[in-house]
């Protein structure tokens, strides 16, 4: 009985904000015909996309800037706060983002004597503003079965592109080894 219950609040969750959001549209747009003499479904839903923009718009700049100007306030007076948030700003933009931080996915050749190699992924190959110009890669390496890692300064020598979507390898690692790589 106990699983059956949670089988039931796990399909509520699934459930819930797809019918409240699939309610919101269509009492949105019956508004809109009631309202304004619009009787075409397509112009109402042109029209609530634009009432939508507009509403996001305008609560992007009353609400969401006053709300990170306040906390970028805060950031300012605890620097280790301030570090940890940045970083995992960054992190988060680099996965989810515009910024596209792990996109090659490279062997990487660990000891010149050695056929060890681990993967890893070119996160900065521009090191001007650390005052390096040797040749030399900035190359994040996740640990497996987490989600932390270490950043290494490598030679471009000791590097070998994968022709496998960074996701892949990603998965892999994370998952120890044990995920399939898909072709």
């Amino acid at each position: 009985m106990k699983k059956i219950l949670n089988y039931f609040l796990q399909g509520l969750l699934y459930i819930v904000p797809i019918s409240v959001t699939i309610f919101v549209v269509v009492y949105a747009l019956n508004k809109i015909a009631d309202i304004l003499p619009i009787k075409n479904t397509f112009v109402s839903l042109l029209v609530l996309f634009a009432l939508i923009t507009i509403i996001g718009m305008v609560g992007s700049k009353l609400i969401a800037s006053p709300f990170n100007a306040l906390f970028k306030k805060i950031l300012d007076k605890a620097p280790l706060l301030k570090t940890i948030y940045s970083s995992v700003k960054d992190l988060m933009n680099t996965f989810f983002g515009n910024k596209k931080g792990f996109d090659q996915a490279v062997l990487v050749k660990i000891y010149d004597n050695s056929t060890i190699e681990r993967f890893g992924f070119i996160t900065n190959d521009d090191l001007k503003s650390l005052n390096i110009t040797s040749g030399k890669v900035l190359v994040y390496i996740p640990h497996s079965l987490t989600f932390s890692g270490n950043v290494f300064l490598v030679d471009k020598k000791n590097l070998t592109p994968i022709d496998t979507p960074s996701r892949d390898i990603m998965k892999l690692i994370v998952s120890g080894g044990v995920s399939e790589v898909e072709n």
